[in-house]
């Protein structure tokens, strides 16, 4: 990856819809070049996916939670179950295995807090290996995003 991919993933991620000529303005190749470029980013897998944020209070989802939650066992099956659990619930937009205190910290928005309630019921207290969770109701959306920060090579 040189530093004309960098500068093409630093505009990308501010603004998928720019054409590749647009593109190409603004890190300082052709068109058909930025078009190339792309295309191998995408095939390689450094541009994972492109998406639209979306407002999830513009769509019923008025209430944004993180939850802490760890297992009762930490066997590999089971954590694999786990995972395969989240990745399936659309309740659940983000999901991560972490290190430290926790097992799992999983972000997830929800139409209130009764149908909060009724995920808990759902997936966590029915779920046998998790031990316990911690709930924290989100106040203000203060940042959200994916953007990386992405850095120049000196030359």
């Amino acid at each position: 990856m040189d530093n004309f991919d960098r500068k093409i993933l630093q505009a990308f991620q501010e603004n998928t819809r720019l054409t590749t000529a647009e593109l190409g303005e603004m890190v300082g190749l052709s068109a058909s070049a930025c078009h190339r470029r792309l295309a191998r980013l995408r095939k390689s897998g450094v541009i994972q996916s492109e998406i639209a944020v979306i407002d999830p209070r513009s769509i019923g989802r008025t209430v944004t939670l993180i939850v802490t939650v760890t297992l009762e066992r930490e066997q590999s099956d089971m954590i694999a179950e786990f995972k395969r659990a989240m990745r399936e619930n659309i309740d659940i937009m983000q999901c991560y295995y972490v290190t430290g205190a926790v097992d799992f910290i999983m972000v997830l928005t929800s139409k209130s807090m009764e149908s909060y309630d009724a995920f808990v019921q759902r997936f966590l207290f029915a779920n046998r290996n998790v031990r316990r969770f911690e709930t924290f109701a989100v106040m203000d959306r203060v940042k959200v995003g994916f953007d990386l920060p992405i850095l120049l090579d000196p030359d």
